[in-house]
């Protein structure tokens, strides 16, 4: 916008002056060269005025002298000449009709001035000497005798003096608009930095928005009525989003606070059933306390998502392959009665930051997904690999949850995670995957869906690398 609006203001300034100087200095020249003409023209008629005798005679004697002395004095040559264009008399020995513009057509057998004076016109002032052009300025006037044209009288006035007093104020205007120009220019940036001082002032507005800094409105005081206009939408835009945004976080910390109480009096009855189980029940009692405890701890990750300025000072680190192998340890019944097969590769001694519970959700969210839409006999690999660390010590690991299910043309893959979807008429509300997908971008966190090869689904979770590796847990490997 910047320099568009400085190269239309360019643009103008340069075609504004521009169109100012050459007027002027078609001016300045109109205006030496008429000076000259109208002195000319006085001298010429009064050559005129006393030439008829001589003329009428034939014998220019005393008006030879007075064109002699003229031509001396003032270095303008002068002629008078009868009708036919013959010499009665003249400002220096030899001169002719023919010498007085040597300019003129080789084929014109006498200046066009003359002709006009012999045909009994007057000269006009309207004729412009310009810095290029270096033929003399003619100026003839008739001589008459009762109403008619007996002769002329003509002056032959060198222009290079006028040329250059031209030149001279040509080169004054020029420099004068030059230097206009210069300081046009130079107020260009300010005055486009002044005019342009609304926008700016919403452009850094709508990028402090978008960084997250809500509480940024615009100023509208000041300013042309359609950028007032402008700020105000946009405040109030700002306004609707922070009242939407503090809703849904108050919506989220009322949810999660309310179903935490519930949450820890089911973990109260399910622990009292431990005293009535058999030996053979125990571990799946543990397992449904892991459970509730997982639950339990999404709850507490819904309630610190809700506070998104401490979202950054809650994020723990947590060891990949360990978190991998609880919830295939959890999801294992599940795959059991189903006849699916749960894989674990790699993952040991890999540790990632992020929320508490957010490995756990994307985890649980791809295998469910995986079981209920794989088939029965599915077989379900989640596969851990990580990167070196770069420059800044950090790297990044990816998850692969891959499946062997006839899974789903690429199309279908990239709306998988959108709000609300499902593929035909599967049940569900279609928001498992849209949920962790965006606690995962809170977190610098990715979630990819890409078909498997021969075919399934192959989901890649990518999140951050620790700099440091830990030692990989005394853990059996699934």
């Amino acid at each position: 916008m910047h320099r568009r609006v400085i190269t239309v203001y360019v643009t103008l300034l340069v075609a504004a002056c521009l169109g100012l100087s050459l007027p002027l200095c078609g001016s300045i020249a109109a205006r030496g060269t008429s000076d000259m003409l109208l002195d000319r023209i006085n001298d010429t008629a009064r050559f005129a005025g006393i030439a008829e005798p001589a003329v009428l005679t034939g014998s220019g004697g005393i008006l030879t002298a007075e064109l002699t002395a003229y031509d001396r004095l003032y270095g303008i040559s002068a002629i008078v000449v009868d009708r036919e264009g013959g010499v009665v008399a003249a400002s220096r020995p030899g001169l002719d009709i023919t010498d007085i513009d040597p300019g003129r057509r080789s084929d014109d057998p006498m200046p066009e001035a003359v002709r006009n004076a012999l045909a009994g016109n007057r000269m006009g002032a309207d004729r412009v000497v310009y810095p290029w052009q270096d033929g003399p300025l003619i100026v003839a006037e008739p001589v008459g005798r009762s109403g008619e044209v007996v002769g002329a009288a003509v002056t032959a006035s060198p222009t290079a003096s006028l040329r250059r007093a031209t030149l001279v104020q040509w080169a004054l205007a020029a420099a004068a608009v030059t230097a206009l120009m210069i300081a046009g220019i130079a107020a260009a940036g300010p005055l486009t930095r002044w005019i342009l001082r609304p926008i700016d002032d919403l452009d850094e507005a709508t990028r402090a928005v978008a960084g997250g800094s809500l509480d940024i409105r615009v100023r509208t005081a000041a300013g042309p009525v359609e950028l007032r206009r402008l700020g105000e939408s946009f405040n109030r835009m700002a306004d609707t989003i922070t009242a939407m945004l503090e809703s849904q976080r108050v919506f989220v910390a009322y949810a999660g606070h309310q179903v935490r109480n519930p949450l820890a009096a089911l973990r109260l009855r399910v622990d009292a059933l431990s005293r009535h189980l058999t030996p053979e029940g125990r571990t799946g009692h543990r397992l449904a306390l892991d459970e509730v405890d997982r639950l339990t701890r999404i709850c507490d990750s819904l309630l610190t998502l809700a506070r998104t300025e401490d979202t950054e000072h809650s994020t723990v680190w947590e060891d990949v392959g360990e978190v991998v192998r609880d919830r295939l340890l959890s999801w294992e019944p599940i795959a059991e009665r189903a006849g699916a097969t749960l894989l674990q590769e790699g993952g040991d001694g890999i540790r990632v930051r992020c929320v508490e519970g957010t490995l756990d959700q994307t985890l649980d969210a791809l295998i469910d997904n995986a079981l209920k839409f794989g088939g029965e006999g599915v077989r379900i690999t989640v596969r851990v690999h990580g990167s070196p660390p770069g420059p800044d010590g950090e790297g990044h690991v990816d998850v692969h949850v891959v499946d062997d299910g006839p899974g789903l043309p690429e199309g279908q893959l990239a709306q998988a995670t959108r709000p609300f979807w499902r593929d035909g008429g599967v049940g569900g509300s279609g928001l498992g995957l849209s949920i962790v997908v965006t606690l995962l971008e809170l977190q610098g966190a990715s979630l990819t869906l890409r078909p498997a090869r021969p075919q399934g689904i192959d989901a890649r979770i990518r999140l951050v690398t620790e700099p440091r590796p830990i030692p990989p847990p005394d853990r059996a490997r699934i």
